[in-house]
């Protein structure tokens, strides 16, 4: 249970992005669809005479819409996991990251004692055009100030976000300067959904997909490309989908139909409607059908990430490595309702080339939600003979091998959760300690020094300063002497990390991943780690 704990923090954020990301058709497939929110005339528009009773005559005063809200949100959920609506307050935010854009001025930022630090200007943004600089505090917007106050990540969305051409007025504190104003115009900002591409070795690419977006396939070309021009002996692909909760099903297929030879099932779906049985083929002669190819998978890979796992395993286009996925197999499609509001509602089910079945079992005598917490007791997570195959749910690829339905993609080659000599010390160092905090001021402090030194050598030379884990020790009432009780694979995972940390200020995503993959047990499997 211990090793649970530890992971407890990654468990909630990868399920709340399952939520938000779980793939379904949209603008490139069927279509969302304006509707009104219709009560069937058998019903005899109980819900509405309920709800307009309740309003007219309660003793107290109610509001109608978040009743109607709540009611359309419980009779989903007696339907499946996956159907969800989403109310007009919600849906911007949720649809956002899928739609590959946004309307604000472009910065990366973290709230450190109550005040705005930039982390990073989007490359051709808004404030980088304004002349903001990563390291730059923002003290005042609009002539307000935000600064020493109660700042959380909302109230920034909320004062720097807007409409593409409007304008917002910032003074910055700058480290050396006096303080100053800077008027920035309000624009696009893209949400990439690749969040790096970089070269392993000479000859070996990695690709970090974090969502399937609109924008993805074109991200997808573009970075391989980009590896390609740069590198002529790039001969193999690590695709990772790990913690990916999915997105469009058209991202999914096109960057199959970039990975396939032609005229190979990608993936179809049945459902009950004939519109809903489809069948989808790559289109073209595979772009990058000759690179060979690696796919990471985790439990928290989902739906779209599936698809691509699914029908590269099928096909024996390449390994799937990791642990089972999610197991995330329904599809939804998208419905605008009058008040733009949306019901996201499922209509099929997803089956990979071979005829499995990715979705999971759900219905009332399964704990939908207990699922992680299943794994981890029958020991899945760490073995893989624990994982629960069928027989009768057995199939076969092109070459001969054994693949099994039910829910989820088994890997190829299983790599066991990292438990190796954790502890609730190193858990609360790693999750309490202040790190981000921390990792944020020292990269901020040695900005010009760490940029001299380059990151390979960074990498490869940086060790924790003594200061800063003090600080952490502090945070936890620890002493160092207990610390120095931690095993060598416990001091070296919290030097990872702070490493990692100052790397992403530093070298912004390239850094972050540059140092966290040097250990990644999954690239190590395959023989793998940076060299370049």
């Amino acid at each position: 249970m211990r090793a649970f704990r530890f992971f407890l923090p990654v468990i909630l954020i990868a399920t709340l992005l399952i939520g938000l990301w779980g793939g379904f058709y949209l603008a490139n497939n069927l279509g969302s669809k304006n509707i009104e929110f219709i009560i069937p005339s058998s019903a005899n528009n109980k819900l509405t005479r309920i709800v307009n009773y309740i309003d007219e005559n309660y003793v107290d005063t109610v509001a109608k819409d978040r009743l109607i809200d709540k009611a359309i949100r419980t009779i989903l959920e007696e339907l499946d996991p996956h159907s969800y609506y989403i109310s007009k307050e919600d849906f911007k935010s949720v649809n956002e990251p899928l739609e590959g854009n946004f309307e604000g001025i472009g910065i990366e930022f973290v709230i450190q004692k109550d005040t705005l630090n930039i982390v990073r200007t989007i490359a051709g943004g808004p404030s980088e055009k304004a002349g903001l600089q990563a390291g730059d505090q923002i003290l005042c917007v609009d002539g307000d100030t935000i600064a020493g106050i109660d700042l959380k990540n909302s109230d920034v969305v909320s004062l720097l976000r807007g409409t593409k051409g409007s304008e917002v007025e910032v003074l910055i504190k700058r480290k050396g300067s006096k303080n100053f104003k800077a008027k920035i115009t309000r624009d696009e900002i893209p949400i990439k959904s690749i969040d790096v591409a970089l070269m392993l070795n000479d000859t070996t690419g990695y690709l970090k997909i974090s969502r399937f977006a609109k924008t993805t396939h074109d991200e997808f070309r573009e970075a391989i490309d980009s590896l390609k021009s740069r590198n002529r002996n790039l001969d193999h692909l690590v695709i990772d989908l790990r913690n990916n909760g999915g997105g469009y099903l058209g991202a999914a297929i096109n960057i199959c139909d970039d990975l396939l030879e032609k005229d190979k099932l990608i993936v179809y779906t049945q459902g009950k409607s004939k519109r809903d049985n489809k069948k989808y083929f790559s289109k073209e002669s595979g772009r990058y059908k000759d690179l060979n190819l690696s796919v990471l998978i985790n439990e928290f890979s989902a739906s779209a990430s599936e698809i691509v796992a699914g029908a590269i395993q099928d096909h024996d286009r390449g390994t799937i490595v990791g642990r089972r996925s999610f197991g995330k197999g329904l599809v939804q499609e998208q419905l605008s309702l009058s008040d733009a509001s949306a019901l996201r509602l499922t209509v099929a089910r997803y089956y990979t080339p071979t005829g499995r079945c990715i979705q999971k079992p759900y219905g009332k005598e399964v704990d939908y939600d207990q699922d992680y917490y299943d794994r981890v007791e029958r020991g899945e997570l760490f073995y893989r003979d624990s994982i629960q195959v069928s027989d009768s749910l057995k199939f076969t690829t092109p070459k001969g091998k054994i693949v099994y339905g039910g829910g989820g993609i088994i890997p190829d080659v299983f790599v066991p959760i990292d438990t190796l000599g954790q502890s609730n010390l190193l858990s609360s160092l790693l999750y309490v300690g202040n790190l981000n905090s921390l990792g944020f001021t020292y990269a901020n402090s040695k900005r010009q020094e760490l940029e001299a030194m380059g990151l390979n050598r960074f990498v490869e030379e940086f060790v924790i300063p003594q200061d800063i884990l003090d600080s952490m020790l502090k945070e936890i009432s620890v002493k160092m002497s207990v610390y120095q009780k931690l095993s060598p694979v416990q001091k070296d995972e919290i030097n990872m990390r702070f490493k990692s940390i100052v790397a992403r200020h530093i070298w912004n995503n390239k850094g972050f991943y540059r140092s966290g993959l040097e250990k990644d047990e999954m690239l190590q499997k395959l023989g793998l780690r940076p060299t370049t």
